[in-house]
């Protein structure tokens, strides 16, 4: 083996296994609601299958959830289950919708591993759809920034 082989299988095993380490942690979570995988692509279009089901990201500044001022209700597109109070929405200027705090027992998290290091993804915790991530720099009172897929969501007004 020379060092070009031996280089390029690292820089390959690198970019696999956080791809590998997410699949296998989804396989072993287990949701009140689940679906086959025909059945949420059937109800889903490609962007929101990518991002709820494959953890993708839309484009940032593409939702127009996030400009969104309206009271009410940020629910899981998957499953309608009421994640996030527009009481906990702000404009983070990041281009997605931003919570400092989720709803009780709406959403779930799991370390995000990354060739960028270590982050905190969150998920719907009844279906699992992949919402976004939660990262340290949010305004008071949690100081958490809910950086959130619009695709993710639903938005029911008060």
């Amino acid at each position: 083996m020379n060092r070009r082989m031996l280089l390029s299988g690292l820089v390959a095993g690198a970019g696999l296994s956080p791809w590998l380490m997410r699949e296998a942690q989804a396989a072993a979570e287990v949701f009140e609601v689940t679906r086959t995988d025909a059945e949420w692509r059937a109800m889903l279009s490609s962007l929101e299958y990518k991002v709820m089901r494959k953890e993708g990201t839309e484009r940032a500044g593409s939702s127009p959830l996030d400009k969104n001022t309206a009271r009410g209700t940020y629910a899981c597109r998957g499953c309608d289950l009421a994640l996030y109070s527009s009481k906990h929405k702000y404009d983070s200027g990041t281009g997605w919708p931003s919570f400092y705090q989720a709803l009780p027992d709406a959403i779930a998290t799991k370390p995000d591993r990354t060739l960028w290091g270590v982050h905190t993804e969150c998920h719907c915790r009844r279906c699992g759809s992949h919402l976004g991530h939660i990262f340290d720099d949010g305004p008071k009172p949690t100081g958490k920034r809910h950086c959130i897929n619009g695709v993710s969501l639903k938005f029911q007004a008060a």
